[in-house]
């Protein structure tokens, strides 16, 4: 007979040791650490006034905590990168009200990852979908619309037929066991070599110098100069920045060895700068921001640094973060990326799940026409 599965709300990340969360298989996945959940929510990046209320679902056997799902209760679609504003327009003419709504993400971070988190030796049992029943239980009691899981990688999620599967595309590099940074443009053709070699070079000649930083070595100097950076780029752009400084620099003293900062130089000031996170095998890219417009910089800190980077510790996956055909060329592939959606109105959800049906038709012939301007020379 199964173990009774007890289900808890945590609205404070905080109030539950680091150990017990991090004990569920994500360790070597920085953005769904107990220490980077828990920052968000502890320097001032959540609450009402983002649309992002913490409503952690977890999972008991007796008193060991056994499975999770970082959930929120969401007011807005802000911060998701799955994109459903017209799901929320098509509710509203109905007169239905589609926020509150539940989300299993990390915040503001669109890399993909487990988003269902459990005890490396429970993956193999019935845990994955009693929890997941678990899950359509407490959504349905909520008085939410919808519950979403953003940029799944969970066979029991992607396997669920209670659960509309939505298909999406990013842009990863895959380690092809290159040797260093020449060695993998060996396999590009002679036209995308050149390019890349021009746009290094043009960042030497421009007197930029770039440094990679951890974040446990990063000075409070460099954080604050990296925050303005993020700042200035979300302001040019007409966004909010949401991820405080004080969220940086306690990333910088939690989970230093697992974010990086790159800082671009010149006449010994900081002209831009690039946030990473680095996974047990793979890098993530996420915030950039420069003081000063150089040519091809923004290639050299977001992507060359990071490629160098992997190649010197042998990551096998770069996420370099969401959109963005500009890419390919430098050797990001479209990939495919899913979430899933549990859509209890009977109207909404048969016409959802046909316009997603669409909808990945036509991705996927996008990604085939974007995948024929690969830079290699052979697809790899």
């Amino acid at each position: 007979m199964p173990m009774s599965l007890r289900t808890r709300v945590i609205s404070r990340l905080a109030d539950l040791p680091a150990a017990d969360w991090n004990a569920l298989g994500c360790g070597g996945i920085p953005f769904l650490r107990h220490e980077f959940l828990s920052a968000l929510e502890e320097f001032g990046c959540l609450g009402e006034g983002v649309g992002w209320l913490p409503s952690h679902l977890t999972f008991w056997q007796d008193n060991t905590l056994v499975a999770a799902m970082p959930m929120y209760e969401k007011l807005n679609s802000f911060g998701e990168f799955v994109f459903d504003w017209a799901w929320a327009s098509a509710y509203q003419r109905a007169g239905l009200a589609y926020y509150p709504k539940l989300v299993v993400a990390s915040p503001f971070t669109p890399a993909t990852g487990p988003r269902l988190l459990l005890r490396p030796e429970q993956r193999q049992t019935d845990l994955p979908q009693r929890c997941l029943e678990a899950a359509l239980a407490f959504a349905a009691s909520a008085g939410v619309s919808s519950c979403h899981w953003l940029f799944a990688t969970d066979q029991s999620l992607l396997n669920s037929p209670q659960l509309l599967v939505r298909q999406g595309y990013q842009f990863h590099w895959h380690n092809r066991d290159y040797g260093d940074f020449d060695h993998y443009l060996s396999f590009m053709s002679s036209k995308r070599r050149k390019q890349i070699r021009k746009e290094r070079r043009e960042v030497r000649e421009a007197g930029v110098t770039l440094r990679r930083v951890l974040g446990a070595e990063a000075s409070d100097a460099e954080w604050a100069a990296f925050h303005r950076c993020y700042e200035n780029t979300f302001d040019r752009h007409g966004n909010f920045p949401a991820l405080t400084l004080e969220f940086f620099r306690e990333l910088g003293r939690t989970m230093g060895e697992d974010v990086m900062l790159v800082l671009a130089e010149k006449t010994g000031r900081i002209v831009a700068a690039a946030f990473f996170l680095i996974g047990v095998d793979s890098m993530y890219g996420r915030y950039w921001g420069a003081f000063e417009e150089v040519p091809s910089l923004h290639f050299e800190a977001c992507y060359y640094q990071g490629l160098d980077y992997c190649l010197e510790r042998g990551l096998s996956r770069f996420e370099p973060g969401a959109q963005g055909e500009h890419k390919i060329s430098r050797g990001f592939l479209p990939t495919a990326t899913w979430s899933l959606h549990w859509i209890p109105e009977p109207r909404f959800h048969h016409a959802i799940a046909d316009f997603l049906s669409r909808e990945a038709a036509q991705i996927r012939q996008y990604m085939a026409a974007l995948s024929r301007h690969s830079p290699f020379k052979e697809a790899s």
